[in-house]
């Protein structure tokens, strides 16, 4: 992600483990009693009858084409406690300026996150699961980051700063999406490794009621700044298979990115916040068009019963 840094002193790098992208899948051949659960509400997103669920989970990372050899600056866990959990966390490549690798908070800041996931304290709080994370994270950096945690009961509780994001697809409809933070355009909420970076409590924390059949996908802005959500449920739609929907939605967003005349949710918005098409393209009377190329991570959670 090349959005500038937040950032008041630079301090020295430490290396930090390397995450595994995916810790364990989802047992799909799992099947125990339903359990029905009358619930409070009758909105579209708090169904009256509830089984309990779980994901089944596919994943897909493309880096950036000039970071194919270092693996990008994207991160990303898949865990399987209770009913599951998923993550992002998209590094700022503004570091590498300073001859830090962007890639390594990121990771060091979900691998420790995939460590406190049964936490006692956490108590299945995304929020809380972020603080503890970004307390334990030694390497010098900053991210963007994104938590779901799926409660049995279906219950998804989501806490999430700056520019990842997240989509609830239900009956070919996106019913739910988060918003991204951000500082100025191109410049999101982050958490940091300096004192002038967001915290846990910058988060936007919410609560999501799902049902068998849904699907969630999530991703870094590599996915959203580059498809468009009529093209996720187009996609999700002609796939059965969650690795196969992780894979083609990953391979679209890279197609868009690359396409300079590619009218992206990017360059829309670029257009709405006043920027202008380069000078050779404002001669020839054209708008500013294109994706934006960058490091694409897409989660793709099938919502099934147990």
């Amino acid at each position: 992600m090349a959005i500038p840094m937040l950032r008041a002193a630079m301090i020295s790098h430490s290396q930090s483990q390397q995450l595994i992208h995916s810790l364990s899948a989802i047992n799909e051949t799992a099947k125990r009693r339903k359990r029905v659960v009358v619930s409070s509400s009758s909105s579209e997103l708090n169904p009256l009858i509830r089984s309990e669920v779980s994901f089944c989970v596919g994943t897909c990372l493309i880096p950036h084409p000039k970071k194919v050899n270092t693996g990008g600056e994207d991160a990303f866990f898949v865990s399987s406690y209770n009913g599951g959990v998923i993550a992002v966390a998209d590094g700022v490549s503004g570091w590498a300026e300073e001859d830090v690798d962007p890639s390594v908070f990121p990771r060091e800041l979900l691998a420790n996150a995939s460590n406190f996931v049964g936490d006692e304290e956490v108590n299945y709080d995304p929020q809380i699961l972020i603080r503890k994370a970004h307390a334990a994270t030694s390497s010098t950096g900053s991210a963007t980051v994104i938590v779901a945690m799926l409660e049995k009961n279906g219950t998804l509780r989501i806490a999430n700063v700056g520019d990842c994001g997240l989509r609830l697809i239900r009956n070919g409809h996106v019913v739910f999406s988060t918003s991204p933070q951000e500082h100025y355009f191109d410049c999101p909420f982050q958490l940091s490794s300096e004192g002038v970076g967001q915290t846990y409590l910058d988060a936007a924390v919410c609560n999501v009621q799902l049902m068998e059949g849904d699907t969630i996908v999530m991703g870094s802005d590599g996915l959203f700044d580059n498809v468009f959500d009529h093209e996720i449920v187009q996609t999700i739609v002609k796939h059965k298979d969650v690795a196969e929907t992780a894979k083609s939605l990953a391979n679209l967003a890279s197609s868009h990115a690359l396409d300079s005349n590619f009218d992206s949710p990017y360059s829309l918005e670029a257009r709405s916040r006043g920027f202008k098409p380069p000078l050779w393209k404002k001669i020839l009377g054209m708008k500013l068009t294109g994706g934006k190329v960058d490091d694409i991570t897409v989660i793709v959670g099938q919502v099934v019963s147990l």
